[in-house]
């Protein structure tokens, strides 16, 4: 029996960061001595050969682009020099050649730059549990094989099966442990031939071999073969069957002429459940027992081999679960993982036996259809799973809905390579949860884009990179003194070709992409830097307001980038505001104020963009921890010299006032708007009246010489 494995404590673990940047050194072992394990660092490849050559560490946390010795020379030092580490990339270089070149070279698994700190710890707490069930095994191993050693000895009372066959491979005897092992009598296999106890999947090969070992031979011979116990309800038994030259040694002993084969039958069964079981652990989701993403890829690329060869179609579903982030969130991980392994089940009940569904991650699902007609068929499977999903969930005292957003990419079609079906897929995906309804897309070309869209998200990942985005500022005006007292960072994009692009260009495509988490991420950061080095002229109280996407909102993460940002440059929290949109907000109320919260326990502000625009409610309002109101410019545009054309803007303000909030009216760009403005007791104004974005030393510039902006 496989003995049980008791997870090892966070502090008995050696765990080695190999990374050239040493603020991100600092920050990972500060991550993981937050949670208890102890880290040592090496800044570079060449000192993190070193240390693996002289110390025994069970994990290697490696980035691949690092000076002089690379992360992918380190992987080849550890296959060669047979370090006992299991090594996790985390790198910014995420290009596929990148991942697959450092999978090959034997790294675990590869997380991304930024990473999320969750991910990490989980990647890390499995990468320790498959080094430990590894250990385990190998003293498993060494235990059997000294044993193996210690009961050598041929007699009666041997663990192990000792048999002697005669020359037509029928038993002539067997010793008693055929009954503990497998259930029979001595005396019910005495004469019976050895192959009638094979199992069938193996007699053919149990046929080879004792047909060969029946001949005259000067070496033992072993075989592992599935042997059949006595009874059907016994579990399947593997046996490693060794047999010794007979035909010498024999002739010495007159009693035993006229048998021909010598051996033993070693039960393994245990070391086979073993591998078996790292072998699934390799290739399957633990919590939902479903192909993982490394064996869904493995059967996309066959079953492309399949479908050139036979001229048919496939399909690649990506399946994403609406709505399970919330129950996850609200009633705990526990739920939400029972949850998924239903899911998991009623997903299993709509497909075909040779269909092959797969965990991606989190409440990702991808399925492959091998073999379907047409695009139709492939809808009709989607619509099955829709229609199963949309039955309740009964869990204890919990009845939960969850529905889900798929995208189906029909070879060739929708793609032509495995990269290209799941890529595309995701795209389809993504294209119809943006609806906010359950249902079902099939990609198209089109979705895709074309070539240009093709260059432009090229050319986005590049400017990232070649920090092409530049953050320019807008103020926000005193209404009475006519004085900056806050600005507003507004992104915009330097093409090297296309000159300066503003955000309504580029940031549609950086939202698909989802790059436009790692883009607010670098404005955020730019625009506190920019802020902070204003406060240490003498504009200690200037206010921030930076605009985000739901996407990065919507992040697990998103808080603790926030607070770590915060917490590294030192700005003052009550000084920062952040600009949400309706629409987020009433998304997932429940999510979004939790994270909201925490924020403005810390003294940062939350901001309502566009405000009038989405799908306000007064109920929510009060619900949501919100301090201001944004007045969207097309309520500002219709504000003339005639009072009544303004009495939308009349109302929000006068609301604004009736729940004590703060009021920012946008787009003010003549003295009219800003006279009725003035009138109404709106305190902030922002536009072109006051000034166009420009960058932050220039308004700082006009600010500091008393001059109004």
């Amino acid at each position: 029996m496989n003995e049980p494995v008791q997870d090892r404590a966070p502090e008995t673990v050696r765990i080695l960061l190999a990374d050239d940047d040493r603020r991100l050194l600092e920050s990972l072992r500060g991550l993981l001595d937050i949670h208890g394990y102890r880290a040592d660092t090496a800044p570079g490849g060449r000192e993190a050969m070193e240390m693996l050559r002289s110390g025994d560490y069970d994990l290697l946390l490696l980035d691949l682009s690092m000076p002089q010795v690379n992360g992918h020379q380190v992987l080849r030092f550890m296959v060669e020099q047979n370090v006992d580490t299991l090594a996790v990339v985390v790198s910014g270089n995420s290009s596929l050649d990148d991942v697959s070149g450092a999978l090959r070279a034997g790294a675990y698994d590869y997380l991304k730059k930024p990473y999320v700190p969750e991910e990490l710890l989980a990647t890390v707490k499995n990468a320790i549990q498959k080094k430990q069930l590894e250990d385990t095994n190998r003293r498993m191993r060494g235990r059997l094989e000294r044993s193996e050693r210690l009961h050598r000895v041929i007699v009666n009372n041997s663990p192990d099966i000792v048999f002697i066959l005669d020359e037509q491979g029928k038993f002539s005897f067997i010793n008693d442990s055929a009954r503990h092992l497998l259930g029979y009598e001595q005396n019910e296999l005495m004469g019976t031939p050895i192959l009638d106890l094979v199992e069938a999947e193996d007699r053919e090969k149990a046929r080879y071999f004792f047909g060969q070992a029946g001949q005259v031979h000067n070496d033992v011979r072993s075989v592992e073969l599935a042997l059949r116990p006595r009874t059907v309800s016994r579990s399947r038994r593997y046996f490693e069957l060794a047999v010794w030259p007979t035909h010498d040694g024999l002739s010495h002993h007159p009693e035993l002429i006229g048998h021909h084969v010598y051996g033993t039958a070693r039960d393994i069964t245990d070391r086979k459940e073993s591998e078996a079981f790292i072998n699934f652990q390799a290739y399957h989701d633990l919590l939902t027992r479903l192909p993982n993403r490394a064996l869904f890829k493995d059967r996309v690329s066959v079953a492309i081999t399949q479908a050139n060869r036979n001229g048919v179609a496939l399909a690649v579903m990506f399946i994403d679960l609406n709505r399970f982030k919330v129950i996850n969130d609200t009633l705990g991980h526990t739920v939400g993982d029972r949850l998924l392994q239903l899911v998991a089940q009623r997903l299993q009940g709509c497909i075909r036996k040779g269909d092959t569904l797969s965990r991606f991650g989190g409440d990702e699902f991808t399925l492959l259809l091998p073999e379907v007609s047409d695009a139709q068929a492939a809808i009709q499977v989607a619509e099955k799973i829709l229609e199963s999903l949309a039955q309740p969930f009964r869990l204890a005292e919990h009845e939960l809905y969850v529905g889900a957003s798929i995208g189906i990419a029909l070879y060739p079609e929708g793609g032509d390579s495995l990269e290209a079906l799941i890529k595309n897929a995701d795209i389809a995906m993504y294209r119809e949860k943006r609806s906010g309804n359950n249902g079902v897309l099939l990609f198209s070309p089109e979705m895709g884009g074309n070539s240009h869209r093709l260059h432009m998200e090229q050319d986005l990942r590049r400017a990232l990179d070649r920090r092409e985005f530049v953050v320019l500022y807008q103020p926000q005006i005193d209404a009475e003194t006519e004085q900056m007292v806050g600005v507003e960072a507004l992104v915009r994009w330097n093409h090297p070709t296309q000159g300066q692009l503003a955000p309504a260009d580029f940031i549609p495509l950086a939202e698909d992409t989802r790059l436009i988490v790692e883009l607010d991420r670098a404005t955020l950061e730019s625009a506190i830097t920019e802020v902070l080095a204003c406060h240490a002229q003498g504009l200690d109280t200037l206010r921030l307001a930076v605009n985000l996407s739901p996407i990065l909102v919507e992040r697990d993460d998103f808080v603790e980038v926030v607070l770590d940002t915060l917490e590294r440059t030192g700005f003052p929290p009550e000084l920062l505001e952040l600009e949400l949109t309706e629409s987020l907000l009433m998304s997932d109320t429940h999510d979004t104020v939790e994270k909201l919260k925490r924020l403005c326990a810390i003294g940062v502000r939350i901001a309502i963009d566009d405000f009038g625009t989405g799908y306000s409610s007064l109920s929510y309002l009060q619900k949501l921890p919100v301090h201001t109101l944004k007045i969207d410019r097309s309520f500002t545009r219709a504000i003339s010299s005639r009072d009544n054309e303004a009495c939308i803007v009349n109302a929000i303000v006068a609301m604004a006032r009736g729940m004590n909030m703060d009021i920012v009216t946008e787009g003010v760009e003549n003295a009219i708007q800003r006279d009725y403005l003035r009138r109404l007791g709106c305190p902030l104004m922002q536009g072109y009246l006051f000034g166009e974005p420009t960058t932050l030393s220039r308004l700082v510039h006009g600010a500091t010489a008393g001059v109004p902006v």
